[in-house]
């Protein structure tokens, strides 16, 4: 059996590269930000709309590509996705202004949570054997792990090295040689069930999720007017997805998975980590900086302590899946993620806090995300038959993606209202609200120079910056403990859905024993 033994090792090689292009890609950006805000005039809210337009595209087209992959295949879904993903990546480093660069992020974001979506699905049926798939799962975490782990430093050295374009243009050789492995080593499958395409069902969703992240990222820009007929549309939207998929004979979305107890605890897997981990690493590089005062060099090698244990941890994930199932490896991970920041909440109250008392909660919080990631992804897809693949990874991801979406917007709001807090409890009197806020918005930047032309009073009222950062270290203050807070409620919700151990668990089936 050698030959099918090396196709597949090859097929894993070229659904990892892929898997590594959409990770760099969310974590080697915000390092750039700065850069941009110079070369390009971008302003805060273009540089929101860089980060944003990414993964709100990620979040409209994950359960259609699930549905796409399932009709028509995953492997020709995947070969299509991975090219559009590479053109949308040269004309990120080709954009002239802000504006372009935010219309080719969003292209970006709609071919990367398709790539990835295919990615999971192709993995899934790939590796039919319990065994290999779980080893295969773990080489995915790893890697993917790499490029999320890894992002901000090689952000940071591309800029060092060369300029800001080859952030996104290193992403098209690497997207051709990711082809070259998908090509030679990827088998063809489909559900062959999937007659027809449920267009209602991906139209509707995929305008709900568009609309409610819109509104959750931007919905401070807009007016009041404004805010009420996203909300209005977007509900439609949903209340049209759900009636589709009841009426539906082949809806991509089936609900009645939702009874399968395996998959519904590891959804709560998928939530967590996007809860917490993955939206705080846009946000750790400005606590590094604008708190602690390190550079970008020093920043990025920091992130590296947060992100290592992710990548080790896969292997001794699996073996925990696999002694004790996933109803015990998930919720553990949880577990341990929401220790990390707990640790890490503590750890940055202290009075003179360097990146020492950081060190515990963010090694902890590395090896939670690390202990959650695989048997999150093993047993979703795990739990159901092999030709809905394609539906069931379009679920995980979409819970990560649309959880990641939406807390990426909820922390930089917390960010914001801890330091507006701070600030009116300081300086209150002394400032108009519209002032206060414009301030609090600057320093949640991070960046804490020249805060007198946002506030020229600073001069007088802080003219040693100790009341800036003490609102900036009480604006990090709320976040960390809303994600420990979080992710540990999470936890344990998800130990109550996975319930009791079974007798005799299964990798696939589970479906129909339920």
């Amino acid at each position: 059996m050698p030959l099918p033994i090396q196709r597949n090792t090859i097929a894993l090689t070229g659904v990892c590269l892929a898997s590594l292009l959409f990770g760099l890609e969310i974590s080697s950006v915000p390092v750039i930000l700065p850069k941009l805000e110079s070369v390009l005039a971008a302003d805060f809210r273009d540089l929101q709309w860089i980060m944003n337009a990414y993964t709100i595209a990620c979040t409209t087209v994950l359960m259609a590509t699930g549905t796409l992959a399932d009709r028509f295949g995953r492997k020709s879904v995947m070969v299509i996705t991975t090219i559009a993903f590479g053109l949308a990546s040269l004309l990120c480093g080709l954009a002239p202004s802000a504006p372009l660069l935010i219309a080719a992020r969003f292209l970006q974001g709609l071919a990367g949570g398709a790539m990835l979506t295919c990615s999971v699905a192709v993995l899934s049926h790939q590796f039919q054997d319990g065994r290999e798939r779980g080893k295969a799962f773990v080489a995915w975490s790893v890697v993917a792990g790499i490029g999320l782990g890894f992002g901000p430093a090689i952000g940071g050295l591309i800029v060092a090295l060369s300029n800001w374009q080859w952030v996104f243009l290193i992403h098209v050789p690497l997207a051709i040689l990711a082809l070259a492995f998908i090509g030679a080593g990827v088998t063809q499958s489909r559900d062959h069930n999937a007659q027809t395409l449920d267009w209602a069902g991906m139209l509707t969703l995929s305008a709900a999720v568009f609309g409610f992240s819109s509104l959750i990222t931007q919905g401070a820009d807009l007016g009041a007017s404004a805010r009420i007929g996203v909300i209005s549309a977007s509900v439609a939207a949903f209340i049209a997805f759900l009636v589709a998929e009841r009426v539906n004979a082949y809806p991509m979305f089936d609900f009645s998975v939702f009874r399968i107890r395996q998959f519904s605890g590891a959804i709560m897997g998928a939530i967590g980590m996007n809860f917490s981990y993955w939206p705080f690493i846009i946000y750790l590089p400005i606590y590094y900086s604008g708190v602690l005062g390190y550079d970008s060099t020093t920043s990025g090698l920091l992130l590296l302590v947060y992100t290592l244990p992710f990548m080790v941890m896969p292997p001794i994930a699996e073996r925990i899946r696999a002694r004790y199932q996933a109803r015990i490896a998930v919720p553990l991970g949880l577990l341990t993620l929401g220790i990390g920041f707990i640790a890490m909440w503590i750890g940055s109250g202290l009075e003179g806090a360097t990146w020492l008392a950081m060190l515990p909660g963010t090694l902890i919080a590395g090896i939670g995300i690390g202990l959650t990631n695989s048997p999150t992804t093993n047993t979703t897809t795990g739990a159901v038959s092999p030709d809905r693949a394609g539906m069931a990874s379009g679920i995980d991801i979409s819970a990560r993606l649309i959880t990641l979406a939406i807390n990426i917007a909820v922390l930089g709001l917390l960010l914001t209202q801890g330091i507006v807090s701070y600030l009116w409890t300081t300086l209150g009197a002394a400032m108009e609200p519209n002032e206060l806020r414009a301030l609090a918005e600057r320093i949640a930047t991070g960046n804490l120079n020249d805060l007198t032309q946002v506030s020229p009073k600073l001069a007088t009222l802080d003219p040693s910056g100790a009341i800036v950062h003490a609102a900036l270290v009480n604006g990090f203050s709320w976040v960390m403990l809303y994600c420990g807070l979080g992710v540990l409620a999470l936890s344990v919700i998800g130990f109550v859905i996975f319930g009791p151990k079974r007798a005799a668990p299964q990798e696939r089936g589970l479906a129909a024993a339920e």
